[in-house]
């Protein structure tokens, strides 16, 4: 494609122009930059939206979950999704070394406290658990994914039912303590407890050598059979913890020694679908049975290593080359959210990330940009996400070699782990029972045509 260089130069303009003033502008992404320029450039601007998209959703490969900011523990039934329960491993290290128990100590309890963080779904659902020793080690330097596990001794520690209280504080020895999860690890048995005040004096003398003899726990939340709730636990703040209460011949009232959840803690989740078996039959029909026509309704989105949205462009260069030379002013792309219903709480940030036949993640060049040019946001008064992929679509537009990369939106960072467990349903690209074309999935280009 040969191009005036002098018109380019002026189209290159225009594309830098909008770069510049898009951070801090509240206009539609669209209208950008288009009120600066002078009537005879407008004269040669035009735009298009017409580009065919094809769009499905695919169930995520498991992702990595070690040391990650929360622990997430429980089940939840989605009337789309179907079930997904999320249970944890870790460690314990010591708060301190060289402990002494004293003489002939005696265990009152053990008990395991999580603090809570946020939480998505109904907390008002009953949940259960339970609470096994690991035999394995959990090494902080090893790569952990979300459906891995870990064998374990075979005592039951706990099995618990509860009612999640994030809200509500907790009064111990009369005074308010944060919302918190107490589960007794010495009510069915006291082999625990016991293994630790008998611990040798060099177990209790170092972290390295106390984890090697009590290697963790793995809290095993039991699937809901409706509703219900995951929460995110929150490590590494001193206040989740294992808490060892005793007493000795030296001290008659009870005494107590942390265990905590810290930092250097090595921990991972695991995420369970079931398979996706109690999810939607359109749900199933199109992510389990891979009928990709049925993007044209509807996608997913979910996170926990749930589903992704696979995007292809398969006439984008031919249909542009049609037009003759041009320059690629704006490329913004579009997603509406096909529910009113706000139970479900939406993502609040999407990503768009390039990713190759052997699943290695490639960032898209408009994102260096930063997140307020690219996009990706949810806008919770129109009920819609948009990516700004300006430069992504001109060097297509310009390449001779076929894009050897499928691209991918993500219910959240894939680069970054986290514990967001939010889910969405998008309009797809062509819905059936929406009336307006401004909610299907949409690319909509902005260029400027060389004379």
């Amino acid at each position: 494609m040969r191009i005036l260089p002098q018109l380019l130069f002026r189209a290159i303009w225009i594309s830098l122009l909008v770069v510049f003033i898009v951070v801090s502008c509240k206009k539609d992404p669209y209208e950008i930059g288009l009120e600066l320029l002078p009537p005879s450039d407008t004269l040669y601007v035009s735009k298009i939206d017409t580009v065919t998209v094809v769009a499905y959703s695919e169930i995520m490969d498991s992702i990595r979950t070690d040391e990650l900011p929360s622990l997430v523990l429980g089940s939840i039934v989605d009337p789309v999704f179907g079930k997904t329960t999320a249970s944890f491993y870790t460690q314990f290290l010591l708060s301190s070394e060289q402990i002494d128990f004293g003489v002939n100590p005696r265990l009152d309890s053990l008990v395991l406290i999580l603090y809570y963080g946020t939480y998505y779904g109904d907390t008002n659902t009953l949940q259960q658990l339970r609470v096994f020793e690991v035999s394995e080690d959990i090494d902080y330097d090893s790569s952990y994914y979300s459906n891995q596990s870990l064998d374990t001794y075979g005592i039951e520690l706990a099995n618990m039912t509860y009612r999640p209280a994030p809200k509500d504080s907790i009064i111990i020895w009369g005074k308010p303590v944060a919302p918190h999860l107490r589960i007794n690890l010495s009510n069915h048995s006291n082999y625990l407890g016991n293994k630790i005040l008998f611990a040798p004096d060099h177990v209790l003398s170092s972290t390295t050598e106390f984890v090697n003899f009590m290697k963790g726990l793995y809290v095993e939340a039991i699937p809901v059979s409706s509703r219900g709730a995951l929460i995110n636990y929150v490590p590494s703040t001193g206040l989740s913890k294992m808490v060892i209460y005793f007493r000795n011949e030296d001290v008659g009232d009870s005494l107590h020694f942390n265990l905590p959840i810290d930092l250097v803690s090595a921990r991972f989740n695991t995420y369970n679908h079931h398979g996706y078996e109690d999810a939607s039959p359109d749900f199933k029909q199109q992510l389990v049975y891979k009928d990709t026509t049925l993007g044209k309704n509807q996608v997913y989105l979910q996170s926990l290593g749930g589903v992704k949205l696979k995007l292809q462009f398969p006439y984008f260069k031919s249909l542009l080359d049609s037009l003759g030379p041009i320059a690629i002013n704006s490329a913004i792309l579009t997603f509406k959210n096909s529910e009113m219903d706000s139970t479900w709480i939406p993502p609040p940030q999407l990503a768009m990330y390039k990713v190759d036949s052997a699943g290695r993640i490639t960032q898209i060049i408009d994102e260096l940009d930063g997140l307020s040019y690219f996009g990706g946001a949810y806008n919770k008064d129109e009920r819609i996400y948009w990516f700004r992929l300006t430069r992504h679509f001109q060097r297509l537009l310009l390449s001779d070699s076929v894009e050897k990369y499928n691209t991918y939106v993500f219910p959240s960072n894939p680069l970054i782990r986290n514990t967001t467990a939010n889910r969405v349903i998008l309009n797809g690209t062509n819905p059936i029972f929406s009336s307006s074309p401004a909610d299907r999935i949409k690319l909509s280009i902005t260029y400027t045509r060389m004379q």
